[in-house]
């Protein structure tokens, strides 16, 4: 069985104790990552990767599951130290992340920029700056949904949407592990959908959520809360019933 390895990433900014969790994937021949924190993560994704004994040199693939700043701000400077690094994204997602399209959060921060009070332009101005800072990089293998990657025992592309049009899930059914994303989080121990408030089409989160239950899955790994301790389909259920469905 191939290995895998969930790095405790902290957040740069801020969140002092925080962590994402990206995941790394390795056989014989591959060294995948899956999805690489915010700008100027790269120091911290190589010391992550150390305490696993893996130098982030060897990374074949980057897969990144959708075009949120935390999910892709490290992309460019990773293909620059490491130009050999395949670039994956679901087809949906890569206009945004390589720059062809604008990123559909600052298009829903700017939108709402004049809603709000005097008193929250100004964080909502560096917001809105700063997510148009986010250095786009070049897509180079797009995959689509049900397609099944041949590397580390075998790879499904879940297409999630919801949070984002072209949020991807990706299903290891030799270890029947679902790396979710953020197409649920934890939060308090429990499954959540991943800031309701701005998530792009609510439904259809909730629509991908119900999606996972198709799936057996012994070990669920959240972006923002990491690996998820209890009955995975329970409590997916027990989301569902939250949202009514």
């Amino acid at each position: 069985m191939p290995d895998m390895y969930r790095l405790d990433l902290p957040i740069p900014y801020g969140d002092q104790g925080q962590y994402l969790s990206p995941v790394i994937l390795r056989d014989d021949r591959e060294t995948i990552l899956v999805d690489c924190g915010y700008p100027q993560s790269v120091a911290l994704l190589e010391a992550a990767a150390a305490k696993h004994g893996i130098a982030l040199s060897t990374v074949t693939r980057l897969v990144l599951t959708h075009h949120d700043m935390d999910h892709i701000g490290s992309a460019a400077e990773l293909k620059r130290a490491y130009p050999h690094i395949e670039m994956i994204a679901h087809e949906a997602e890569a206009p945004y992340i390589a720059g062809a399209a604008k990123s559909l959060r600052l298009a829903q921060a700017e939108a709402s920029y004049d809603t709000l009070p005097d008193e929250a332009r100004e964080a909502a101005a560096g917001f809105i700056a700063f997510l148009g800072s986010i250095e786009p990089v070049p897509i180079d293998r797009t995959v689509a949904s049900g397609e099944r990657l041949p590397w580390c025992g075998g790879i499904e592309v879940v297409h999630t949407p919801g949070h984002m049009p072209g949020h991807i899930s990706l299903y290891l059914p030799a270890s029947r592990t679902m790396i979710a994303a953020d197409a649920v989080v934890i939060e308090a121990g429990k499954l959540a959908i991943a800031n309701p408030q701005y998530t792009l089409d609510l439904e259809e989160a909730v629509r991908s959520v119900r999606r996972l239950l198709d799936y057996e899955i012994d070990a669920l790994i959240c972006y923002h809360g990491g690996l998820f301790a209890g009955d995975v389909h329970a409590a997916l259920l027990q989301l569902l019933q939250a949202y009514g469905t």
